[in-house]
């Protein structure tokens, strides 16, 4: 049975035509992108680690408020390893961006104060245990991570999350993950999603500002070719699974692990493993040696060729269409 995109709740929210979030992705998403995704009736993020100063943040805001007024969203980091944190949710607040999302952490502090300005929350979950805590803490609405998604994926399949976190929580649940085209939009929707977050699907469009080799990685590789990481940040991370990946492993090392565990140093070191990860992911985006790791999720298996944002977003809208009649 067909239903129309703008009755789901994520529709309704931020006034949208279709219930997508083009999903905050570290080194990938950008201004551009954004502004393709609200122009083409959907919203977007962008993590706020995007930017190297929280000046760069707030002129990244504006810029994107100059050139369309739909509706957009900022990804915070909020744990302990990202020391800008709080200047960054000031930052939010101050520019009042239309909603964030929480990665990694307690969400508390940001849901109180981007409240008191207007500014909906929408935060990360795994589980049911934490989908309950944040949803007590007044959070707007779920984002589902499950284990199909690209970069810091969740245990559990969509199958299984999206209808526990409906049976168990009131507040809208986004599903992230799992989704690459039309069709997947109309059957997760039809699970009970409120909602949907897609990434990976998008890093080889004409708006985004990787290299040429990345958005070829992700036409050449398809779903079976995703591996879990966790040298990268030190929480566990899909990343393709190119020969350089092959080369230097997927799991931390020996001294890493023990580091990882010192509950004196746990702090400090998995910030240090997030920073050194992130500059590779940096080196890795933007470079054009064989040396690369390359975030993705199983939904490159839809993508076949480098396009405007706009025409994959009007693709999986007319698949959803013919899906749904």
């Amino acid at each position: 049975m067909k239903v129309d995109p703008k009755s789901y709740a994520l529709s309704k929210m931020l006034n949208i035509e279709f219930p997508i979030i083009v999903a905050p992705m570290f080194l990938v998403s950008n201004k551009a992108m954004i502004v393709a995704a609200i122009q083409s009736g959907v919203t977007g993020a962008i993590p706020a680690l995007n930017y190297r100063t929280v000046e760069d943040l707030r002129n990244a805001i504006r810029s994107i408020r100059s050139t369309t007024d739909g509706p957009f969203g900022i990804n915070l980091i909020v744990n302990k390893s990202n020391f800008l944190y709080r200047d960054q949710l000031e930052v939010c607040c101050e520019e009042k961006v239309d909603f964030i999302i929480t990665s990694l952490g307690s969400p508390e502090e940001t849901i109180r104060k981007a409240h008191a300005v207007g500014i909906k929350v929408f935060c990360d979950v795994v589980d049911v245990r934490y989908a309950k805590k944040i949803e007590k803490l007044g959070a707007d609405a779920i984002i589902a991570v499950n284990k199909e998604e690209g970069g810091h994926a969740g245990a559990m399949s969509f199958k299984e999350l999206i209808p526990l976190l409906k049976k168990e929580c009131t507040i809208p649940v986004i599903s992230a993950g799992g989704v690459g085209n039309g069709k997947e939009a109309y059957e997760m929707l039809s699970k009970g999603a409120d909602g949907l977050s897609m990434g990976s699907v998008f890093i080889a469009t004409e708006e985004s500002e990787v290299s040429d080799e990345y958005k070829q990685a992700c036409i050449d590789y398809g779903k079976d070719d995703i591996v879990m990481t966790t040298k990268l940040s030190g929480t566990p991370c899909t990343v393709i699974n190119t020969p350089y990946v092959q080369k230097v492993g997927t799991k931390q090392n020996g001294l890493e692990r023990i580091l990882n565990k010192n509950k004196r140093l746990k702090k400090w070191i998995k910030a240090f493993t997030f920073v050194k990860g992130m500059k590779r992911l940096q080196k890795a985006a933007f470079s054009t040696t064989y040396k690369t790791v390359w975030c993705a999720g199983p939904s490159i298996e839809h993508v076949h060729a480098v396009r405007p944002l706009a025409d994959v977003i009007r693709e999986i809208r007319t698949e959803y269409d013919s899906t749904a009649d």
